[in-house]
């Protein structure tokens, strides 16, 4: 192992702990990120709605109180999708024979993919019953998310959890733990690509800058369908160009697939985090595509409206 490897810094994933009896409440980082992504997402939204300019000539897509009432909402898509989506698509036959264990969401184990089809349908339900315009809430929504895409892989590396695979970069860090120490090709200390980092940088910094840019300087919000299919095939691209350094998770290794493909071809394949991202970056340039072909046809006849995109 190169001397430049980092060692994984002194980081508690408790914050603290309050001991009452035999009841112990802890507060995590993995927590706190959700909540910070949480607020700061709904802070962006409530600063896009105030500007009326942004958007179409029928306005912003709902009121204060209607986005105060669909936070609620997304945080249950997040929680409940995020789970089920961890159980379905990663562990199936270890819940199936622990079904109790999927309400233990305190011993981790969320998926984006899952959080983000919770979402969309918390949304969906939503938007019906609210008589909101979908597409243009599914724009605010790609807005808001990348800061808890950004919030959450960095609670990823202070739990010292979804790191990658062995590396000799100067980068590289050495995480704690057994099975992160299981590198059979080094001696030493394994130092590992920190995955979190590239994904809170991605998905959480350079996405969140690209909404930015194209809400307020673009005025991509004036486009629905727009900045959301924009999210969707950036998002897909980031998860799969880093899912090439990512450690799979271990029910997918096995001495014929030491690098953990879920669907593989020969010594050619997928992660699973990949399989998951590829229809996101399809359905987001088709999106992209038919949402500025809708936008110039409705200005070339004179505008044209609708419950879904207007």
């Amino acid at each position: 192992m190169l001397p430049e490897a980092i060692p994984f810094p002194n980081l508690d994933p408790e914050l603290f702990s309050i001991h009452i009896g035999t009841f112990t409440f802890s507060l995590r980082w993995y927590a706190l990120a959700y909540i910070a992504g949480i607020l700061l997402g709904w802070r962006l939204c409530v600063i896009a709605l105030r500007d009326a300019d942004l958007w179409p000539p029928s306005g912003p897509p709902m009121s204060r109180p209607q986005l105060d009432d669909l936070v609620t909402w997304v945080i249950l898509g997040i929680v409940i999708g995020g789970r089920l989506g961890f159980v379905l698509f990663y562990q199936p036959e270890y819940y199936l024979q622990h079904p109790l264990e999927i309400i233990k969401v305190w011993h981790g184990g969320m998926s984006f993919h899952g959080g983000f089809l919770g979402v969309a349908l918390a949304v969906l339900v939503f938007c019906t019953r609210q008589n909101i315009r979908l597409l243009s809430t599914a724009d605010l929504l790609a807005l808001a998310t990348p800061p808890g895409l950004l919030f959450g892989r960095l609670a990823n590396f202070i739990n010292a959890e979804l790191w990658g695979r062995p590396t000799e970069l100067p980068w590289g860090v050495i995480f704690p733990g057994e099975a992160a120490q299981s590198c059979a090709q080094f001696a030493g200390p394994c130092a590992r690509h920190p995955s979190q980092l590239y994904e809170a940088l991605l998905e959480g910094v350079v996405l969140g800058g690209v909404m930015i840019y194209l809400a307020w300087r673009r005025g991509w919000f004036r486009t629905p369908g727009a900045m959301t299919g924009t999210f969707l095939a950036a998002y897909g691209t980031a998860r799969s160009l880093v899912e090439l350094v990512r450690q799979p998770d271990a029910q997918f290794v096995s001495e014929g697939n030491p690098v953990g493909y879920a669907l593989q071809f020969g010594s050619w394949g997928l992660t699973m985090g990949q399989i998951l991202s590829l229809p996101m970056i399809v359905t987001g340039i088709g999106l992209i595509g038919w949402a500025r072909r809708r936008s110039s046809a409705s200005s070339r006849g004179g505008g044209v409206s609708s419950r879904f995109g207007r």
